[in-house]
């Protein structure tokens, strides 16, 4: 998938302005976020769960290359295959020569952000094979041919109306608008996509080592017909969603679900162990796992940013910060949005051309206190927007200008001297005087316009305050 995090200003500065995106927005907070609240309040030892999921995932990712052999091992064990992709074109060349070897025409798909990263639905498309989105979002959102919006509501930002053409489009029959109606019409249009597709693809909330089972948590059922009904089953993984053990998958489910939807359970957790075996009368006949770097060896190897592969993908982040509910998905320019994007984008797919995305947060830490593993968000945000502008990362990569480090040079000078202040305060003020009027001024020209593009800014005192407060009989 393409990355435009570079135009994240231009993106979210159009959807700030765009009502109807905002209203779209405001419905996460109002009904994900406080659904969120509610579930956490309504369980007992809630903090103790989240303690127990961070252990959980520090101990997994401390020990990543045992438990991934492990799951391997047993995966294998269990009659299925297991492939170890590096990037995003491994991945997909995988999965196409599956495709091949089982002459697929049509794929049907359950929800997977890394299928995403990948872009394995054009790629699909480039083999003349037909992929099919069957999560309702993910469907919408395909006809509409646009990346997910969200991590849980791919499709939040489309309003009824525009929903409503997309599937009549797809159905080319009468309008309608209730939601009942237009679900009735997608599953009518899916059933038969699950009744003919040779490949089912899906994506992997969790996966056991012990076992070598994949956990998928849906509300709408399409996971279990994905991963039941084609011949051929391929599961796509990060590397870091392994876990230990099957208890241990219990206490996962438990935070992700009340974090992602504010559920106490979804309406389905499917749990696969490999291929159909003999006696069963369900299941596919090969089942194939995928597990994919892409970049996640750059956060494993820094000491710091690997807590960010804590991440369960709950999206709860995201409906709690004040920057995404304003900027949006598509702002962030690739797979992940929001503060855990605005912390993995970067690394996982180039720190220059994603050097927007750090400093697109208030630091306020409300996503840090919604996050059920408790990832300490701010604080990597701080560390990037360090490695940006100091350009720590690699060669090539500082996004601070020299006008910019020369300008904090002279400030830290000033600051550091009280004279030097004094004068370069007199300078300042006496530059300003033309163009101000009444002591403010109202447009700054560039590179100070942003200081005036949504406020009036007052003009420096002419005189700094130590020297009128004597004048007035100050001690």
């Amino acid at each position: 998938m393409r990355v435009r995090s570079a135009e994240f200003k231009k993106r979210s500065a159009e959807t700030a302005r765009d009502p109807r995106r905002q209203a779209a927005l405001q419905m996460l907070y109002d009904g994900l976020h406080k659904g969120r609240i509610a579930a956490a309040a309504a369980t007992d030892n809630w903090e103790e769960l989240r303690v127990k999921g961070r252990a959980i995932k520090w101990h997994t990712i401390r020990n990543l290359d045992y438990y991934l052999e492990l799951l391997e091992e047993r995966v294998v064990a269990n009659g299925g295959k297991v492939y170890f992709a590096n990037d995003d074109a491994e991945a997909s060349e995988y999965v196409m020569g599956v495709a091949r070897a089982n002459d697929v025409k049509t794929v049907i798909k359950s929800k997977s952000m890394v299928s995403e990263e990948m872009g394995l639905n054009e790629a699909f498309e480039e083999a003349g094979i037909r992929p099919v989105e069957t999560d309702l979002g993910e469907y919408i959102i395909q006809l509409a041919n646009e990346p997910p919006y969200h991590l849980i509501a791919p499709a939040i930002h489309k309003t009824r109306e525009e929903i409503s053409d997309l599937i009549q489009q797809a159905a080319g029959g009468p309008r309608e608008e209730d939601p009942k109606d237009l679900t009735k019409t997608a599953r009518r249009l899916l059933r038969e996509e699950f009744r003919t597709a040779e490949m089912g693809v899906s994506g992997v909330n969790f996966a056991v080592a012990e076992t070598g089972s994949i956990a998928l948590v849906t509300n709408e059922g399409n996971g279990r017909m994905v991963t039941s009904a084609p011949r051929v089953h391929v599961a796509i993984m990060g590397m870091e969603k392994v876990i230990p053990s099957m208890q241990d998958l219990s206490t996962m489910l438990r935070i992700l679900i009340r974090s992602a939807t504010g559920q106490r359970i979804s309406s389905y957790v499917t749990i696969v162990n490999g291929p159909r075996k003999a006696p069963e009368e369900d299941g596919p006949d090969e089942f194939h796992l995928v597990i994919v770097n892409n970049g996640r060896e750059n956060l494993l190897k820094d000491p710091q940013l690997r807590e960010a592969l804590l991440c369960i993908r709950c999206g709860a982040c995201l409906n709690a910060c004040p920057v995404y509910r304003k900027a949006g998905g598509h702002a962030y320019g690739w797979v992940y949005p929001g503060p855990i994007g605005a912390v993995i984008t970067p690394v996982m797919s180039g720190k220059k051309r994603a050097k927007d995305l750090p400093f697109a947060s208030t630091l306020c830490g409300a996503c840090r206190e919604v996050c059920p593993v408790s990832i300490d968000l701010p604080t990597l945000l701080l560390r990037l927007r360090s490695d940006l502008a100091e350009g720590k990362a690699a060669p090539g990569e500082r996004s601070s200008v020299l006008m910019e480090r020369l300008s904090f040079k002279i400030w830290r000078f000033g600051m550091l001297h009280a004279s030097a202040f004094g004068l370069g305060g007199r300078i300042a003020s006496a530059g300003m005087w033309p163009i101000s009027r009444r002591g403010w001024l109202r447009r700054l020209p560039p590179p100070f316009s942003g200081w005036t593009s949504s406020r009036d800014f007052p003009r420096i005192a002419f005189r700094p305050f130590r020297a009128r407060f004597r004048s007035r009989g100050g001690g």
